[in-house]
């Protein structure tokens, strides 16, 4: 975790459902989500904080092989998706990351949990360590108020008694729900009904899926963005959706991980394998054989004030198409989609008129289990979809696929 002053993006996105796979009867529920620069200590180490989140997946797995595992997601304090949610009733509102890299919500970091007439203690010590930060309390039960008339009663929180690394108040997680494994105490082999769960089991919504459509940005502050619980909005894609399964290879197994291959142009540089798709991440992340092919293949050098990939305006009119193989489908980052918005370059310590790739090191050679991370560079291309009843993650394209917007 890392300082409030070190806070970099905090999300503000408005978040609605509307739509679904299959039809669904349930209303939408709109959800107010920020993104904003906060700049307050100067520039900050995007790559940086970012890597640790990387990192820190990376030597969980590395740590965990052979034996149980005890899930250890990570929050990377760079990059925030936040929601304000009401618990309690009379309802406290707190400031939470939407995470789809942890599956356990929790408050109390910041503002103090309050307790009242719904607030059930069940004595059960909790406790999750998030790479660089880390929290433990007790479990309570309570109700979460999502947005105008969406409850979800009796809903598992963990209230902290001591917490370290965190600027907000806690964590909405989204993850799947086997990241809950081992972070109950004394009961180490349980899993904890995440949030999804809870608005399936109580009927809210009909389907255990949820919709994540972001869009390419070029200022500090924005509302670009849409949640969808239950179902998908057909608003935010083009075409259809194509689903692929779940990996089966441990780590990708843990999270919404899936195989894929990548190629630059028409040279694969990353051959089938797997890996993980997450919206705590903000870059791609390739493992080191593959980032180095795509170096050399497109000229890039290493930056050592940023930690990018720079490369000049020519090699940036000659840059190819990254191609994401996944399934029967591919789906390609355009040159222009490869590279950080330029209008946000001095904001994490670049050169205003520096042309930098979005592609970075994994830090270690292809690991089965762990050779890419499909972070927002690539989401706020496509829209996906996450299916906890199907095991499947689904991508479509959007307007913004091919948008020349940085």
């Amino acid at each position: 975790m890392f300082p409030a002053a070190s806070l970099l993006t905090i999300i503000f996105l408005a978040l609605s459902i509307a739509g679904s796979p299959v039809e669904i009867d349930n209303s939408p529920i709109t959800l107010p989500i920020a993104r904003r620069l906060n700049l307050s200590d100067g520039p900050i180490n995007l790559l940086q904080r970012d890597k640790a989140r990387v990192t820190a997946l990376r030597d969980n797995f590395l740590s965990t092989q052979g034996g149980h595992t005890v899930s250890t997601p990570v929050i990377n304090n760079a990059i925030g998706y936040l929601i304000t949610v009401g618990i309690g009733s009379p309802a406290t509102t707190y400031d939470l990351i939407v995470d789809t890299g942890s599956a356990n919500t929790w408050v109390g970091a910041n503002t103090t949990y309050v307790k009242t007439k719904t607030s059930v203690d069940t004595g059960e010590p909790v406790a999750v360590t998030y790479g660089s930060g880390s929290f433990s309390g007790t479990e309570y039960t309570d109700t979460i108020t999502l947005g105008t008339g969406l409850t979800i009663p009796s809903q598992s929180i963990g209230v902290a008694s001591t917490s370290t690394g965190f600027s907000v108040d806690g964590i909405l997680g989204i993850g799947p729900l086997d990241l809950t494994n081992g972070t109950l105490t004394n009961e180490p082999t349980k899993t904890i009904p995440t949030v999804i769960d809870n608005l399936y089991s109580q009927g809210t919504i009909s389907q255990k899926v949820f919709g994540i459509s972001f869009e390419p940005t070029t200022s500090e502050l924005v509302t670009n963005g849409v949640l969808t619980f239950g179902g998908t909005d057909a608003t935010k894609y083009i075409g259809s959706i194509a689903y692929t399964p779940i990996s089966t290879t441990y780590l990708a197994s843990t999270y919404w991980g899936i195989n894929e291959s990548i190629s630059y142009g028409s040279t694969t540089i990353l051959s089938s394998t797997a890996g993980i798709v997450d919206t705590g991440t903000t870059l791609v992340y390739i493992a080191s054989d593959a980032y180095a092919k795509y170096k050399s293949a497109t000229g890039g050098t290493l930056d050592t004030a940023t930690g990018f990939l720079l490369i000049s305006s020519s090699q940036y009119k000659a840059l190819k198409n990254l191609n994401f193989h996944i399934g029967s489908e591919t789906y390609a980052l355009t040159p222009n989609a490869q590279i950080w918005p330029r209008s946000l370059n001095t904001y994490m310590g670049g050169s205003s008129n520096a042309i930098y790739l979005m592609v970075s090191d994994i830090g270690s050679p292809s690991i089965p289990g762990f050779d890419f991370v499909n972070g927002y560079t690539f989401l706020e291309r496509f829209y996906s979809v996450y299916d906890a009843a199907n095991s499947r993650v689904g991508f479509a394209k959007t307007s913004y696929t091919d948008a020349t917007t940085n």
